[in-house]
């Protein structure tokens, strides 16, 4: 059985270029299940250049996950703008290694995402659009407090279509 972490053992700090290594190891099969499979080597540098360049354009941020004490860098989450229902909404998804799923890790990292999100007052509502086959992911929603919207159909990636949950949570209202 794996232990839980509390709140003072994780930790998100803005993406940097040194998580690039980080992002390599997220790029495996098993990470990467519910969303397409493992990208190729220009698609992770192209990600990794949206991830370190975003938190500056304002329409969003991207952070690595540290677990503390040790200052390991176990996953990575984050939120970006975009539009959804003709609404201007923050879209918010993150990924834990797997030896460190199932602690808590990924929940407490969600948790700051969002108190980031809502301290910049720009958007009204977060979404997570979860796989419908990744009840971690879910139960992580429903954890946090986030309303389920519907299931969709959703593109990604890039032709490529998924069954997801829409889950909203009100950025706006008391947390």
């Amino acid at each position: 059985m794996l232990n839980r972490t509390n709140d003072s053992q994780v930790r998100i700090e803005p993406w940097a270029e040194a998580d690039l290594s980080l992002l390599y190891q997220m790029n495996a099969p098993e990470m990467l299940e519910h969303l397409g499979g493992p990208e190729t080597e220009e698609q992770i540098i192209a990600r990794h250049k949206r991830y370190v360049e975003i938190g500056g354009k304002g329409n969003g941020r991207m952070f690595s996950i540290v677990l503390l004490p040790e200052l390991v860098a176990v996953g990575n989450i984050g939120y970006w703008e975009r539009v959804w229902q003709e609404e201007t909404v923050y879209e918010i998804g993150w990924g834990v290694l797997p030896t460190f799923q199932g602690r808590g890790i990924a929940s407490q990292a969600t948790a700051a995402a969002v108190a980031s999100a809502r301290a910049e007052q720009k958007a009204r509502h977060i979404h997570a659009f979860p796989s419908v086959d990744n009840p971690a992911s879910n139960a992580i929603c429903r954890k946090l407090g986030f309303t389920f919207i519907t299931e969709c159909s959703f593109e990604y990636p890039p032709g490529s279509f998924m069954r997801c949950n829409d889950w909203r949570l009100d950025l706006t209202a008391s947390s």
